[in-house]
C-alpha cells in the first residue's frame, strides 16, 4: 500500500469508519478501549448475504507493527472469528499480511473457505484505498 504503518494502522484502528469500507460491515461499535486509547473489545453488525449477525471481537495491538483479533462473544451464526493483520515497511510504502479463521452455526464447507477468500480479498481492497485516500488527503 502507498502509505505508512501509522496511517494503515491507523484506518484499521478506526472501527466507526468501516461501514464506509468494510464490505458487509454494517456497524462497529467500540465498547472498551485500552490505556493507549486503541479499541479492545469492538460489537459487529455483519449483513455479508448469506450471513447476518451481531458479534464482539477482542483486539490486541503491537504499536503500529500487528493487531490481532479472537472472537468474545459469538452471534447467532457466527461461532468462531480470529486473525491478524501484520504490517511491515516495504520502502514504498506498507506491506500488509491478513490472515482470517471464521466459523459457523450452519456447516458451509467449500462456501467457508471461498466466503473467507472473498471477505480477506474485499477488506484488503478497502483498507488499501481507505488508507491511500486517508494519506493522500493529508498530503494535501
Amino acid at each position: 500500500m502507498a502509505a505508512g504503518r501509522p496511517a494503515v494502522m491507523g484506518v484499521i484502528a478506526d472501527f466507526g469508519a468501516y461501514p464506509q469500507w468494510a464490505t458487509g460491515i454494517q456497524s462497529a461499535e467500540v465498547l472498551a478501549a485500552g490505556a493507549d486509547g486503541r479499541p479492545e473489545r469492538v460489537r459487529f453488525g455483519l449483513d455479508a448475504g448469506v450471513i447476518k449477525d451481531s458479534y464482539v471481537l477482542s483486539y490486541d495491538w503491537d504499536g503500529d507493527a500487528a493487531v490481532q483479533w479472537r472472537l468474545a462473544e459469538a452471534g447467532s451464526m457466527v461461532t468462531e472469528m480470529s486473525g491478524r493483520y501484520l504490517l511491515t515497511e516495504d520502502g514504498r510504502g506498507t506491506r500488509v499480511t491478513y490472515e482470517l479463521a471464521v466459523g459457523t452455526r450452519v456447516p458451509l464447507g467449500l462456501l467457508r473457505r471461498r466466503a473467507e477468500r472473498t471477505i480477506i480479498e474485499t477488506a484488503l481492497k478497502g483498507l488499501k484505498s481507505r488508507a491511500e485516500s486517508v494519506t493522500a488527503a493529508g498530503a494535501d
